[in-house]
């Protein structure tokens, strides 16, 4: 008990020397969710049951996705105003190829992700080739990507996907058994104090400042208890939706490729400083373009579980509040719009937060306009919290 005492005196003493320093991470997004939690439960006891937060992680995953890719393009101090109208487009192309021609789902499948990888390379190449600004590129690739949704589809507007398919079923399969989510969170707990010893040690050998081993336990302790109390939740209404497994694996390979690969590094750099990447002899081209490829990449797949919600693509996927929410998402989470701070992480807390306010607002039957108005005052209030951080790491010679 004295050993957890100290390890979580340590953790105090470091979240209290990162908010002086402005580096305030996930906290001020957790403690917004907390409220929006808190909140939403006293006005209706259902808001955090089992069969409502069950629908809610269901619900991240289609925008979730989609966020992700977008927390690439931030970190370049870029933005792209493309992917709703990429991930309409890959579901259209899915839809048409196997409903209307009966082309095999797995093949269908690929070849829509393909096209959201293609879209996002063309546009990436265009930036970093041009020098255009992606705000001008995405814009011109969402009415360009839309016009051609609406060709695929056709005259025929709307086509109804199989609901025992394989898109449908991302959604609507969950793993019944309960070991089943135990064991991811296990497995998820065991992961993060590999991961977090391991960095510990590697610091410690060159003489970097590093966690004690009591602050790792007493940290992945705290994100035990959270997992395993998220997998019981779920196993008391249906078990572990498989769109949440499929999501929670992508947003941590994505974070391992950001931030334990060369080319994280760069995109990091990258998005420091353009001109002192140019100088330290990074491929500017290639990384703009593979990180807007990762967006269209990410956006078709999000596109498709979108699809696989409602079973079904129309004229407007892809449409309507999509792309503000991503956005909106990867930047509540705390990916910084000025460009070298977030992680895939981010896109989740932030999508948390959002669908929350969408779920309690449902539930309560509150006017969408409140959703609205909700939503845009925690973006606001979000960015600027990622302002005055930035002020303070810059007044620290941290930014």
């Amino acid at each position: 008990m004295r050993a957890v005492a100290r390890g979580a005196q340590s953790a105090v003493t470091v979240v209290r020397r990162r908010l002086r320093a402005g580096e305030l991470g996930s906290l001020p997004v957790v403690l917004v969710l907390a409220v929006v939690w808190i909140t939403f439960q006293c006005l209706n006891q259902n808001f955090l049951s089992p069969r409502n937060l069950s629908n809610l992680s269901v619900d991240i995953v289609g925008t979730g996705l989609i966020a992700v890719g977008i927390v690439f393009v931030l970190l370049l101090g870029q933005l792209d105003l493309s992917v709703g109208s990429i991930s309409g487009l890959a579901a259209a192309v899915f839809a048409v190829l196997n409903v209307n021609n009966g082309v095999p789902e797995w093949l269908a499948l690929v070849v829509a992700v393909l096209v959201g990888t293609v879209a996002g390379t063309v546009q990436g190449y265009s930036i970093a080739r041009t020098r255009v600004p992606a705000f001008v590129v995405t814009l011109a690739g969402l009415l360009t990507w839309n016009g051609l949704m609406l060709a695929v589809l056709g005259d025929s507007g709307t086509v109804n996907l199989d609901e025992d398919g394989l898109v449908a079923r991302l959604t609507s399969y969950y793993f019944t058994h309960d070991a089943v989510a135990y064991g991811l969170a296990a497995v998820a707990a065991g992961a993060v104090f590999l991961v977090s010893d391991r960095d510990r040690r590697r610091r410690r050998a060159v003489g970097m400042p590093h966690r004690s081993l009591r602050a790792v336990l007493v940290r992945t302790a705290g994100l035990a208890v959270l997992a395993f109390a998220v997998a019981y939740l779920l196993n008391r209404f249906q078990g572990l939706p498989l769109a949440l497994l499929i999501f929670l694996v992508l947003v941590a390979a994505l974070d391992v490729v950001l931030r334990r690969t060369h080319y994280g590094r760069q995109v990091y750099a990258l998005g420091g400083s353009i001109e002192a990447s140019r100088r330290a002899s990074i491929d500017v081209t290639w990384v703009q373009t593979a990180v807007l490829a990762t967006s269209g990449t990410m956006a078709a797949i999000g596109g498709l579980f979108l699809a696989s919600r409602i079973t079904s693509v129309s004229q407007t996927s892809g449409s309507g509040v999509l792309l503000i929410n991503a956005i909106a998402a990867a930047v509540i989470g705390g990916t910084s719009l000025f460009g070298g701070r977030g992680t895939t992480w981010s896109a989740v807390l932030g999508m948390l937060v959002i669908q929350s306010i969408a779920s309690g607002m449902a539930i309560t039957d509150t006017p969408q306009a409140v959703q609205f108005v909700i939503t845009g005052g925690v973006l606001f209030a979000a960015v600027v919290i990622d302002s005055l951080s930035r002020r303070s790491l810059e007044a620290h010679g941290r930014a």
